[in-house]
C-alpha cells in the first residue's frame, strides 16, 4: 500500500516531524501490504499518548483509497481497552500501585515483615524509590516467570554487599526485587491479547514492556523507528540555533518568555517550551499566561505546590499540641467558616500580647483579648477531635469532617487542583475503604503521610482547544508538529551530557537487572539533543550565575560554541525596549494641624527629630507595623529581659540588704530566672544571651559596689511618669532607674547594651541625643544629674553622665513647645529621606523614598 507523496514541503516548520511520520508510516503501509493483512487488525504501539492523535491524523492523509485505520495505542490505553473481554485489571494485596499514598504503607509493612520496622521511616522511602525502578523490568517480564526472575537475579543481586555497613542497603533491594516479582500490572493482560500484527513504534529509548511484546508474540510483531535514520539526507540541513547566555535565573525565564513571544509573533504556533528545568519552567509560563497565552501543559508541577494543597497542610499544621500561633492564623486565614473581620481582630490581640506558642493563649478572661479568646475556645474544639491516633481510614474521614467545618471542603471542592487533592488522599465519601487495613498512625506520622502523597502527584491544568504554547519534556519532542522550540536550562547541571542514573543501583546491579545504563542514558540524551537541533527556528538559554557561583552551560551547548567562537554569534537579548515615562513620586509633605499631638514619649519625639514625616506616619497617624510572633530574638530581648531582671533584683535588694558578693549573684541569678519565665523567652533560643550573661553579671555587680561607694543608693526602676507641658500637652515616659545621692538629689539612670562608642557619642552630642534630656522633663527638680550605665558583654559596665543635664533639659523643652506650635500652625512634615533614620524605618513604604527624583 504505498502512500503518496507527502503534501507539506520539506521546508516548512513541521516538515521534520512530517519527514519522520511519513518513513512510518510509508514503513508500516508496506508491512501490512506485504503480509495481505487488513489494516484494523493492526495494532500500532507508540511511545507515548500525545502521538496517537497525531498518528491517525499521518495515516488519514496519506492512506490513499482505504479508510481503515490501525489500532494505535500506547501499552496502557491497549491494557485498558482489553478489559472488555479479559476482564478490568484491579491491583489487590501487596501490588504496587505505583503512587505513594498506597506504596508508603505497603513498604511499611513489608519492612516490619522483614525485621526492619524499627528503621521504616528512614526505609520506606527508599523502598518505594527502588520499587518503583524497577517496576517497568518487572512488568515486562512473563506472570508466569515472574518469580523465577526474581530468586535468580535475587542470588547475584547481594553479591558484594555481605558488609554489615551494606546491610540495610542490601535488604531495601531484596524487599524490592520480592515486591516487584509479587506484584500484578495492568500491563499483563497484553501476553494474552491475540493480535493479527503488533508494530511497536520506538521513540529514542526502547520500553521494556514492548520490547517483551515483541519478543512473545515472535513473527507477528516487528518494530519501526519513529526517528529518521542517521544517513537520511538534508538530516542535517536546519539553521544554527540562537544561543543566549543568561546572566541568572530570572534573566534566563525573562529571555525565554521574550523568546516564546517573538516566534508567536511571526506567525509560529505551537511553540515547544522545553520543561527542563520546572522551577523555571513555571515562571515563564506564569510570564506569557500574563500576556494571555495559551498553554498546554504536558509535564504538570507538583500537586503540593497548588494553593489548594496548601490550604489542607494548613488545617494539618494547625493541629499539633506546641503549634506557634503564627501557624494557626495561617489556617484560620484559609477556613471561610471563621469570619475574617474576627481573625483579624484576634490576630491584633495576640500580637499585642506576645502569644508565640497557641497553648499560651490565657485561659481566663482578658479585655486585651477579648476577641481571641472566644476564637480561640472555637478552634481548640475542632483541633481537640483531631489530636489522639488512630487508623488511617478513621483519619481520612474525620479530615473531611474538620474540612467541611471549617468550611474549606467546598472551596476544594470547586478548584480543578482542589479535587485532585481530595482524589489522591480519598478523602471522599467512602473512598478510604482501601485503607481500612491500614496501621494506626499518630498525628506526626499522618501529616507525614499526607505530604508524601501531595508530593510525589502531579498536577497539569485542563488544556485549551487552540494551544499556542505546548510545555513537554525534551524526549517527548519525538514526532510533535512544532513550529519553534524554545529550551531554557541548558547548563551542566540542567542538561547533562552523561546524566546520573536514578536509583540507588550500582552500575553492576543496573546491568543484572536490566535498568539503562549510565551510558544508554547518555545516548538518548544525545538523540533527543540532535533532533531538536533538526528543527528550523530553535533558541538554547543557560544562565552563566547561580547563587554568586559561575556556571557552565552544558557540554551540548559547549559543543555549538567551539563552532562559534566569537561573541557576535551570540544571539541579541529578544525583549524589546519601550519607552517609559518617569514617573517619579514626589517627597510627601502633609501636615498634622488636624491630629493634635495630646501625649509625647521619648521615641515619638525621636521619631520626629529623626524625620517629620515618620512622625506623622506613626505618631499621628497611628500606622504601626504588626509584631512578628516568629521572629528570633535579638539584642532587644535581650535588652528587654536586662531591664526587667535588674529591676526585680534591686527591689529585692532594697527590701532585704545584702552586701557580701555571693548574696548578690544569687539575688541577681534569682531575678534572671524570674524576668525570663515573665517576659516567655524560649530556653533554646535564649541560650547565646544566657552564655553571655555570666560576664555582663559580674561586671555589673563590680560597677554597682563602686556606684554604691560614692553614696548613692537606688531608689526606683522601671517607673512610669508623666509631666505635664503647657495645656495640651502631657510628656511621658518610663525611667530605667532613679538613685538617690548622698546630697539627696536624683540620678536619673538608662541602661544601655550597644557598642561604648555610640554611648560616648551620645554624650558628646547633648543637644542630638534627647533622651536623657526628655526624661530629665519628666521631674520637678532642678539639681538632679543623668547618666547611660553601658553594659558591656565583652567590657566591664561603665557609667557615662550627661553633665548640665539641666540646661539640655530646658533647651529640650522649649524645641518641643516650638516644635508642637508650628505642627498646629500647619507646618509641613517631610520625609528627609537621610541617614540611619531611613535604613529601618518603619514607614519607609508609604515615603516611597526609593521612588523619589
Amino acid at each position: 500500500m504505498p502512500l503518496p507523496s507527502s503534501r507539506q514541503p520539506v521546508d516548512t516548520p513541521a516538515s521534520l516531524a512530517a519527514r519522520c511520520w511519513r518513513q512510518a508510516m510509508q514503513r508500516l503501509a508496506d508491512i501490512i501490504a506485504a503480509r495481505g493483512i487488513h489494516p484494523s487488525e493492526v495494532v500500532v504501539l507508540l511511545p507515548y499518548a500525545q502521538l496517537i492523535q497525531q498518528a491517525r491524523q499521518t495515516w488519514a492523509d496519506n492512506a490513499g483509497g482505504t479508510f481503515f485505520v490501525p489500532r494505535f495505542e500506547t501499552t496502557m490505553n491497549w491494557a485498558t481497552g482489553l478489559g472488555g473481554t479479559l476482564g478490568m485489571f484491579t491491583p489487590s494485596g501487596v501490588d504496587l500501585r505505583m503512587e505513594v499514598s498506597v506504596d508508603m504503607l505497603t513498604a511499611a509493612s513489608l519492612l516490619a515483615q522483614a525485621g526492619l520496622a524499627a528503621q521504616q521511616d528512614a526505609l520506606a522511602g527508599r523502598l518505594v524509590e527502588s520499587a518503583w525502578s524497577l517496576a517497568r523490568v518487572a512488568a515486562s517480564v512473563l506472570p508466569a516467570e515472574r518469580l523465577a526472575w526474581s530468586e535468580s537475579v535475587a542470588e547475584a543481586l547481594g553479591v558484594g554487599l555481605d558488609s554489615p555497613v551494606l546491610a540495610l542497603e542490601a535488604a531495601v533491594g531484596r524487599i524490592a526485587l520480592a515486591w516487584v516479582a509479587a506484584s500484578g500490572y495492568a500491563s499483563d493482560r497484553l501476553f494474552q491479547a491475540e493480535p493479527v500484527l503488533l508494530v511497536v513504534v520506538e521513540g529514542f529509548q526502547v520500553e521494556p514492556v514492548t520490547d517483551a511484546l515483541r519478543l512473545h508474540f515472535g513473527e507477528r510483531a516487528l518494530s519501526i523507528a519513529l526517528c529518521l535514520p542517521e544517513d537520511e539526507p538534508d538530516r542535517t540541513g536546519a539553521p544554527l540555533p540562537s544561543l543566549h547566555a543568561a546572566q541568572d535565573d530570572e534573566d534566563e525565564a525573562a529571555r525565554a518568555a521574550a523568546c516564546v513571544l517573538a516566534h508567536l509573533a511571526q506567525g509560529r504556533s505551537p511553540v515547544a517550551l522545553i520543561a527542563q528545568d520546572r522551577q523555571l519552567t513555571r515562571r515563564v509560563a506564569a510570564m506569557l499566561a500574563r500576556r494571555g497565552i495559551a498553554m498546554r501543559d504536558e509535564t504538570g508541577w507538583k500537586l503540593s505546590t497548588s494553593r489548594s494543597a496548601a490550604r489542607l497542610m494548613g488545617l494539618l499544621r494547625a493541629l499539633p499540641w506546641d503549634v506557634s500561633t503564627d501557624a494557626v492564623l495561617d489556617w484560620l486565614k484559609n477556613a471561610p467558616a471563621f469570619a475574617a473581620g474576627t481573625v483579624t481582630a484576634a490576630e491584633t490581640e495576640v500580637r499585642k500580647f506576645g502569644v508565640r506558642a497557641w497553648r499560651d493563649l490565657p485561659a481566663a478572661p482578658l479585655d486585651a483579648l477579648a476577641v481571641a479568646q472566644p476564637l480561640a475556645r472555637q478552634v481548640n474544639s475542632l483541633r481537640d477531635g483531631l489530636s489522639r491516633p488512630r487508623p488511617l481510614a478513621a483519619w481520612l474521614r474525620d479530615l473531611r469532617a474538620a474540612l467541611q467545618s471549617a468550611g474549606q471542603w467546598e472551596v476544594l471542592a470547586q478548584d480543578e487542583a482542589g479535587q485532585r487533592v481530595l482524589d489522591v488522599l480519598r478523602l471522599h465519601e467512602g473512598a478510604g475503604i482501601e485503607f481500612e487495613d491500614a496501621p494506626v498512625m499518630k498525628l506526626r506520622e499522618f501529616t507525614s503521610w499526607v505530604n508524601q502523597a501531595l508530593e510525589a502527584e502531579t498536577f497539569s491544568p485542563e488544556h485549551p482547544v487552540a494551544e499556542q504554547v505546548v510545555i513537554l519534556p525534551l524526549a517527548q519532542l519525538l514526532g510533535r508538529a512544532m513550529a519553534a522550540v524554545v529550551l531554557p536550562g541548558c547548563d551542566e547541571i540542567r542538561l547533562p551530557v552523561s546524566p546520573d542514573p536514578p536509583g540507588q543501583w550500582t552500575p553492576g546491579q543496573r546491568e543484572l537487572l536490566g535498568l539503562p545504563s549510565r551510558e544508554a542514558l547518555a545516548r538518548v540524551a544525545r538523540q533527543a539533543w540532535n533532533y531538536a537541533l533538526q528543527l528550523p527556528h530553535v533558541d538554547l538559554l543557560w544562565r552563566t550565575s547561580e547563587a554568586g557561583e559561575h556556571l557552565m552551560p552544558s557540554g551540548f551547548v559547549q559543543e555549538l560554541l567551539l563552532g562559534r567562537r566569537l561573541a557576535a554569534d551570540r544571539a541579541g537579548d529578544p525583549r524589546s525596549l519601550r519607552a517609559v515615562p518617569a514617573c517619579p513620586t514626589p517627597r510627601p509633605l502633609p501636615t498634622g494641624e488636624a491630629l493634635p499631638v495630646k501625649r509625647l514619649s521619648a521615641s515619638s519625639y525621636g521619631d520626629l527629630r529623626a524625620c517629620p514625616y515618620r512622625f506623622f506616619a506613626l505618631r499621628q497617624l497611628g500606622l504601626n507595623e504588626s509584631d512578628e510572633l516568629e521572629s528570633e530574638l535579638g539584642k532587644r530581648d535581650f535588652g528587654n529581659w536586662l531591664h526587667n531582671l535588674l529591676c526585680r533584683f534591686h527591689e529585692a535588694l532594697k527590701e532585704a540588704p545584702a552586701h557580701d558578693l555571693p548574696a548578690r549573684v544569687a539575688m541577681i541569678n534569682i531575678a534572671a530566672e524570674q524576668a525570663a519565665k515573665e517576659l516567655g523567652l524560649n530556653h533554646s533560643e535564649f541560650l547565646p544571651f544566657a552564655a553571655a550573661w555570666t560576664p555582663v553579671r559580674d561586671g555589673y555587680l563590680a560597677w554597682l559596689a563602686g556606684h554604691e561607694a560614692t553614696g548613692a543608693c537606688f531608689d526606683l526602676a522601671e517607673q512610669w511618669l508623666d509631666m505635664p507641658l503647657g495645656s495640651e500637652l502631657t510628656l511621658v515616659g518610663k525611667i530605667d532607674r532613679m538613685d538617690r545621692l548622698p546630697g539627696g538629689d536624683r540620678l536619673l539612670i538608662d541602661y544601655k547594651t550597644e557598642p561604648r562608642t555610640t554611648t560616648a557619642e551620645r554624650i558628646k552630642n547633648g543637644l542630638e541625643d534627647t533622651q536623657l534630656a526628655f526624661y530629665a522633663a519628666l521631674v520637678a527638680d532642678d539639681t538632679l544629674g543623668a547618666a547611660y550605665v553601658n553594659l558591656g558583654e565583652k567590657e566591664p559596665t561603665r557609667s557615662y553622665e550627661q553633665p548640665d543635664i539641666v540646661a539640655l533639659r530646658d533647651a529640650l523643652i522649649d524645641g518641643i513647645l516650638s516644635d508642637m506650635a508650628r505642627i498646629a500652625g500647619g507646618a509641613p512634615l517631610p520625609a528627609l529621606g537621610e541617614g540611619k533614620a531611613c535604613d529601618y524605618c518603619s514607614a519607609r513604604g508609604l515615603c516611597r523614598k526609593d521612588f523619589w527624583l
